[in-house]
């Protein structure tokens, strides 16, 4: 076992025969009498392996760290698989605290600072409270330990360190998230807006182990070009798979992280954009279930703010092929505040793009959801607040044909929410210089909305819209007026020969019906005496 053991923390290493000797034997020494060594034992005092040399001049060199081969399994796995969960157990077989930081010597602190590592690798069961209460305790202890010596920053971690937090997170973290509720009764009338989450039994000691990992990013006693060896790929994936926890203090936590290991590892930056859109992808077009959309886009927002430019077109493509078709689902209530602002600063970056989110809001426009046509038109207010003329042009017709049917709605609140635009300066602005062309498209509207919209406040508002396009423009506005009312009675004219056909025909058809009863019964052939002269 201990040499197996060996292999797997020395993977890589090209030492010398008599090297591998004496780290077996010193691996075996740590052992308690009458036993064989424990697991956190042979950690705790496994040394360093290094490569030694002389140089020109004769003396000893510097050790350096000897070569990792790619190809072998992250180090948290393979012990993880060896081993599974450790515990530290005294001879007595009891789960035991142990010793402080502060009662030993500075030279023996590492060592335990790494049996403390294993210790906390123990996973209790806490749909139990009543269960391993100490034990639990004296965990959670140790986590708070091992948080404050992050914290003090009093050396810098050695490669053989790394693996050791490394599998301590592996252990405590990455775990199958329960189903949802709703999910174990098969209910599909679920609304994550209005159900109670599913809070994390384990969060007391989940919480300290978070605290832990983000003072260990961001701790500049940890080295990234060592670390990214272990907060690799493969971690970073199965931080973004926790996201979709229904509890928000964890998925809060996991924000900041995800957001520190961003802005630490700048080799993983192209493979966590990557990432996130393919969640994306797959709550979008598939699943529509997802815990963590808003913080992730929250995390994107902060990203976004930091692109530089011109942007590329892989930001580009990002915006139209994830951002914009995130207003599909039903759910985006949930997350709009968060999507409204990464949209917001794609448009501020490039003014150019204006064009694009509008006909995309266009294309995803709700039908028969008022809510999300009033979120709509908020951020419609946001985008136009930072757009320019020449891409108000091109936008302006499929824009006012939707707020002409956005000022009919019978929902006073989309109604009211699309005449409030005319409050905005900068949209009045953008109107004015087009009029020509806008007020043709939603003069009708208006028009019906002074006549017959329920509403009052609707109606006050359209009568205040009506008049500040009669003082922007009068002669406009009167043909405006004159086409609609020659539309009007043409309209008319074409009703009133409808009705006259209609009355036509049900004319027509009383006379059939009076001439067809004057008909005896016995003049009428049965179906026998059909088949009979057919000869069928």
């Amino acid at each position: 076992m201990v040499f197996k053991f060996k292999r797997v923390i020395q993977r890589g290493n090209k030492g010398s025969k008599a090297d591998n000797n004496n780290d077996t034997a010193s691996s075996a020494s740590t052992a308690p009498a009458g036993g064989s060594a424990s697991a956190p034992a042979m950690v705790a005092s496994q040394p360093v392996a290094t490569k030694t040399g002389t140089n020109a001049a004769g003396s000893r060199a510097p050790p350096v760290p000897a070569p990792r081969t790619t190809a072998a399994p992250p180090i948290a796995a393979a012990l993880g698989a060896f081993f599974g969960p450790l515990k530290e157990k005294l001879p007595n077989g009891s789960f035991e605290p142990l010793p402080l930081f502060r009662d030993v010597p500075s030279s023996e602190r590492q060592n335990l600072f790494v049996r403390k590592l294993n210790l906390c690798c123990y996973i209790f069961d806490f749909t139990d409270p009543t269960k391993d209460v100490k034990e639990k305790e004296i965990k959670r202890q140790t986590l708070l330990e091992l948080v404050d010596y992050v914290t003090s920053g009093t050396g810098k971690f050695t490669e053989a360190v790394f693996e050791d937090i490394s599998k301590m997170l592996v252990a405590n973290l990455f775990r199958t998230l329960p189903p949802s509720a709703h999910e174990n009764t098969g209910s599909e009338s679920f609304d994550a807006e209005e159900e109670e989450p599913t809070m994390e039994p384990a969060w007391p000691h989940l919480q300290i182990v978070y605290e832990f990992l983000l003072r260990y990013v961001v701790s500049s006693e940890t080295d990234a070009k060592v670390a990214k060896r272990y907060i690799d790929q493969t971690f970073v994936l199965r931080l973004l798979d926790l996201f979709d926890s229904e509890d928000p203090r964890e998925r809060e936590y996991l924000k900041t992280i995800l957001h520190r290991i961003y802005g630490k590892f700048m080799v993983h930056r192209p493979f966590i954009r990557k990432a996130i859109n393919n969640i994306f992808y797959q709550f979008i077009f598939e699943t529509e279930k997802h815990n963590g959309i808003a913080e992730l886009l929250e995390i994107l927002g902060s990203i976004i703010n930091g692109f530089a430019l011109p942007l590329k077109e892989e930001h580009k493509l990002f915006l139209a092929r994830a951002l914009i078709p995130l207003h599909k689902p039903k759910c985006v209530s949930m997350y709009h505040q968060q999507l409204s602002y990464c949209i917001i600063q794609f448009v501020e970056k490039d003014f150019k793009l204006a064009d694009t989110v509008i006909r995309g809001l266009l294309k995803y426009w709700p039908v028969t959801n008022s809510q999300k046509e009033v979120l709509f038109l908020g951020e419609l207010e946001e985008v136009l607040e930072a757009t320019q003329a020449a891409e108000f042009q091109r936008c302006m017709v499929p824009l006012f044909q939707q707020f002409s049917h956005c000022l009919n709605s019978s929902h006073f609140q989309v109604a009211e929410r699309a005449l409030f635009l005319w409050n905005n300066d900068h949209f009045v602005s953008l109107v004015a210089q087009n009029r020509h062309v806008v007020l043709p498209l939603i003069f009708a509207a208006l028009e019906r909305n002074t006549r017959s919209h329920w509403n009052q406040a609707v109606h006050g508002l359209t009568l205040n819209v009506r008049k500040m396009f009669l003082e922007m423009d009068q002669e406009l506005f009167q043909e405006c007026q004159r086409k609609f009312q020659e539309d009007e009675a043409k309209a008319k004219g074409l009703e009133e020969k409808r009705e006259d056909t209609w009355k036509r025909l049900e004319a027509a058809g009383t006379l059939s019906t009076g001439n067809n009863s004057n008909i005896k019964v016995s003049n009428v052939p049965s179906d026998r005496m059909v088949n009979a002269q057919t000869g069928s």
